[in-house]
């Protein structure tokens, strides 16, 4: 019997931004689909106006399990996991543990498509995951400024600058095309 589908539908379980006062909790799941919406519109607009040649569905697929190790770690905040050098290795370390022992859930004969999948080794791939977990971070940040909870507010400008340092030029298009809807209201975006 695999255990590897059961662990992952466990995604929900897990709440990202423990550390902060939030006005709507956000799990891993939720996360991961937003992270896999964001990275393929990414992957389609570098195709699409800037000459790219990456697989939109394997970006989003790679967005999708980006966070799967955290079923067996948790969500570690941002803070503490780049507090030092030191600390980011050793979670760098535990996430690969984590990946290890949720591909030892599958049947073996699966284990290297899911490999790729847990670890994709395509820079282009992990560059726009990156960047997609790193907007959806931004996103979260705007809607929860949006609530009235100033909590979010110098995680927001940190999150604008590290999106800032990108130079990506699908994520300025985003940004410049998509970002400023998630401060409206549904009645304003009619």
């Amino acid at each position: 019997m695999s255990h590897f589908f059961a662990y992952l539908a466990r995604m929900r379980f897990i709440n990202r931004w423990a550390l902060m006062r939030n006005s709507y909790t956000e799990n891993i799941q939720e996360h991961s689909h937003q992270v896999a919406v964001l990275a393929h519109a990414l992957a389609v607009i570098r195709n699409r106006y800037f000459g790219g040649r990456v697989d939109p569905g394997a970006v989003a697929v790679a967005a999708l399990y980006h966070d799967a190790g955290e079923i067996l770690t948790g969500d570690m905040p941002t803070p503490i996991k780049y507090y030092n050098p030191e600390i980011r290795d050793a979670y760098k370390q535990v996430e690969s543990v984590a990946c290890d022992k949720l591909l030892g859930m599958l049947p073996e004969e699966l284990q290297p498509d899911y490999e790729e999948i847990l670890r994709p080794v395509d820079g282009e791939i992990q560059q726009l995951v990156k960047a997609a977990d790193k907007l959806s971070a931004y996103v979260k940040c705007v809607e929860e400024l949006k609530a009235g909870n100033l909590e979010f507010k110098k995680a927001a400008e940190q999150t604008a600058a590290a999106l800032d340092s990108y130079n990506l030029p699908e994520l300025d298009y985003f940004r410049e095309h998509f970002l400023d809807s998630f401060r409206l209201t549904l009645d304003e975006m009619e």
